[in-house]
Order: structure tokens, then sequence, then C-alpha cells
């Protein structure tokens, strides 16, 4: 399987796309102290949220075939990186907020377990330089 993508600088630091899907994306630097930059993603923020969307769709699909009824799922991602250049990510901590109607923890863990561990090709793709840590917490 292949996966193409491609961006097109627009000047300064920043580049632009369009998705398979036809949604714009783009790319840039950080605002900074002349007014420049801050007009797209940071390269190292769109790698949390795909992570954060991969897992995801794979908990919401999991938690629907285990018949729990999902009605809110919040994925926040703390992302520990290193000082010096690159900086890496060496942790990432995810927390995953849930409410829905009788939400079994067990089952909310293990769905998110299953997508980490098995499913979620973003997390396998850091998994072997980045600690990869979850929490679950549900809603009473």
């Amino acid at each position: 399987m292949i996966s193409k993508t491609k961006m097109n600088w627009a000047g300064g630091f920043k580049f632009d796309s369009i998705s398979k899907f036809g949604l714009p994306i783009s790319t840039d630097e950080s605002k900074n102290s002349d007014g420049r930059g801050g007009e797209g993603y940071s390269p190292v923020e769109l790698i949390l949220y795909g992570l954060i969307g991969c897992i995801g769709i794979d908990v919401v699909m999991i938690m629907k075939k285990m018949r729990q009824e999902l009605k809110s799922l919040e994925i926040e991602a703390i992302g520990h990186r290193r000082d010096e250049p690159p900086r890496l990510f060496q942790k990432i901590e995810l927390i995953f907020r849930m409410d829905g109607k009788n939400l079994d923890q067990q089952k909310a863990q293990r769905a998110v377990q299953l997508s980490q561990d098995k499913y979620c090709s973003v997390s396998q793709s850091l998994m072997e330089k980045v600690d990869l840590t979850y929490q679950v917490e549900i809603a009473n």
C-alpha cells in the first residue's frame, strides 16, 4: 500500500496542499516577533493531530462493536520533546474523555489498547522511538 501527498511552497516558511478529499491544509512556522508566520499548522502539531485522529477513529469503531453507546469523546495529546535539535518527541500522553450510556471502563480501556497496540498505523509508526501512554476517563 502506498500513501502519497505533496505540498507547494507558498513563500516564507508556508506550504499549502489539498488532501485527497479536497480539503485545504497548510503548514507554517510559528508566528514570530515581526508578525510573520502562524498561517498554518506546525508540522509537529500535525503529528499529534494525526495520532489522535487515527486512534479516535479506531476507538469509536471498537466501542460500537462492543455495543458501548458513546455520546462524546475528547482526546487530548501532551507531547514531550527534546530541548535540543532535533526536538523529537520522547513521550506522548493521551487522555481519553468519554461520555455515554452505561460505559464500561474495562471495555473503554480495551478499545484504546487495541487501537494503540494493533490497529492505528500512526501509533505503530511512532512506538519504536516514542513512549506512548494513555489514560481513560469516563464521565459519571
